[in-house]
């Protein structure tokens, strides 16, 4: 049982903005925390970055192919969107939440 193409959207729509930052860190040459660990270096980060970019586009390409033409794509944009907005918000409550626990330590 595959996912439907407003899911495969919406997860195109996390994995495309969570490949924002980290790869805006490997081109500073700044360390960010990833899977692989807390203090990751730049390639670390480029990589993770390039792996969610191209997961992301992956996901978004399946679901225009499943919609049959490119005019379907559109019906899809708000769950894409939404995936967007859903990882904006997480980092919001996630990077507060952390410096709250930092001023606390």
């Amino acid at each position: 049982m595959g996912l439907s193409p407003d899911a495969r959207a919406f997860t195109a729509g996390l994995l495309v903005s969570n490949s924002a930052p980290h790869l805006g860190t490997a081109v500073a040459g700044r360390r960010h925390l990833t899977p692989f660990g807390r203090n990751s270096g730049p390639v670390v980060n480029l990589v993770w970055g390039l792996a969610n970019l191209a997961g992301g586009l992956l996901l978004l390409r399946t679901v225009v192919q499943a919609e049959g033409t490119d005019q379907k794509w559109y019906s899809r944009l708000v769950a894409f969107e939404s995936g967007c907005a859903a990882f904006a918000m997480w980092m919001a409550v996630t990077e507060k939440a952390l410096s709250v626990m930092r001023t606390r330590d």
